[in-house]
């Protein structure tokens, strides 16, 4: 072994390694590492073709340097992953309950501010962290988009001088997870999945009756996602839908959290709702809904929201359950300029035998439909009709 040819080349692979970006002290560790390695494998050695049948280090100086550098970020990712373990210890929470809820959910709370009304505070939440356009967010409110623009601009004024240190209401922050659902359920922004996974953070943080039937509400409606649409794209309606193909372990989780929810005796909204959901779900076929306990559940639904949209869809179940006559008179009330409002019209005045009236307004509904999905299921109701007549 040629002790005296590596001495002389240790301070220039030293100074490669140096340039390389390692610091000195480093630098003569790797080295001296280096040295080890070339005594034990006797790559200094002088013999062109050593015995044993290795291969003869042809370039001292350059082996040195790969061999160093080697051992120098080894050394270097050794010492990267012991800090990130000491600084994970140093972080680690103290024992005690897991925060139920990501930053997210927290902007949520947030956006909710006392300062706001719960219509702007809604309106603000979806716009400025649920990502919904203003158009999007108009057509969940039944207002026209000009009118939620000049909403959202003065939320966006009121809070813009205030501290986000007084976190709103739960029923505001329900109010946008819901509404962030119902648009990832049935429109163009999937953020449905995004909306039960809040829901299940909030669920598991506060102990709130709403909050639970919120959370079975979604898993309800979410089960049946599978079977809403044909795989042309089509819409299939509730009535048609493979009722195998629904999720039944999310129903299932959906109406234990409902039961256990509505054990509690504290009504409210979603609960009533999911409810509802619960019984379209139970229903082994459609003909064996219980529609009148439907209707029921939409009377005491309307004791929390007096909303035409729900009595809009009361005026169905009161259609199914009682007839179709009586369908009608439940609608009459209702402003005809409500989304939706032809479409339930059409098939009402179908199911009462009035065909003509029921192709009219099936077009008139497909003028007005929110999408192109909804607008050529409408189309083909009216062109059933009309080649029946």
């Amino acid at each position: 072994m040629d002790e005296a040819l590596l001495r002389s080349l240790t301070p220039g692979v030293i100074a490669i390694l140096v340039r390389r970006g390692a610091d000195f002290t480093a630098a003569e560790d790797a080295v001296q590492d280096a040295l080890v390695e070339a005594v034990r494998l006797g790559a200094a050695d002088a013999s062109p073709a050593p015995s044993d049948g290795r291969t003869p280090v042809r370039d001292l100086k350059a082996w040195l340097v790969t061999v160093a550098w080697r051992r120098f970020l080894d050394a270097e990712r050794a010492a990267t992953a012991r800090r990130r373990r000491e600084a994970a210890v140093d972080e680690e929470p103290a024992p005690g309950p897991v925060p139920g809820a990501d930053d997210t959910l927290r902007l949520y709370f947030l956006c909710a501010h006392p300062s706001l009304t719960p219509s702007s505070a809604v309106a603000l939440t979806l716009r400025a962290v649920g990502g919904l356009t203003t158009r999007q967010i108009a057509e969940a409110y039944l207002v026209p988009e000009a009118t939620m623009a000049q909403r959202i601009s003065r939320a966006k004024r009121t809070v813009s001088g205030v501290r986000f240190d007084q976190p709103g209401d739960v029923a505001t922050v329900l109010r946008v997870l819901y509404l962030v659902f119902n648009e990832g359920y049935s429109g163009d922004v999937d953020l449905a999945a995004e909306a039960i996974r809040l829901t299940r953070q909030l669920a598991a943080a506060i102990d709130h009756p709403e909050v639970a039937g919120l959370l079975a509400l979604m898993l309800l409606h979410h089960a049946r996602r599978a079977a809403r649409t044909a795989p042309d794209g089509s819409l299939v309606p509730l009535a048609e839908q493979d009722r195998a193909a629904w999720d039944t372990a999310a129903i299932a989780e959906g109406v234990g959290i409902l039961q256990a929810a509505l054990a509690r005796d504290r009504l409210g909204e979603f609960q009533a709702q999911a409810a509802i959901a619960a019984l379209h779900a139970d229903a082994r076929t459609a003909e064996e809904t219980d529609w009148v306990q439907i209707v029921e559940w939409y009377d005491e639904l309307l004791r929390f929201t007096d909303s035409p949209v729900v009595r809009l869809n009361r005026a169905v179940a009161v259609g199914e359950a009682d007839g179709a006559r009586a369908g009608l008179a439940a609608l009459a009330g209702l402003d005809p300029s409500l989304p939706r409002y032809a479409a339930v019209a059409a098939y009402l005045h179908e199911r009462d035998g009035d065909l003509a009236t029921a192709a009219r307004l099936y077009v008139e509904a497909a003028r007005k439909a929110p999408d192109l999905a909804e607008r050529d299921h409408l189309t083909r109701q009216a062109a059933r009709l009309n080649a029946r007549r």
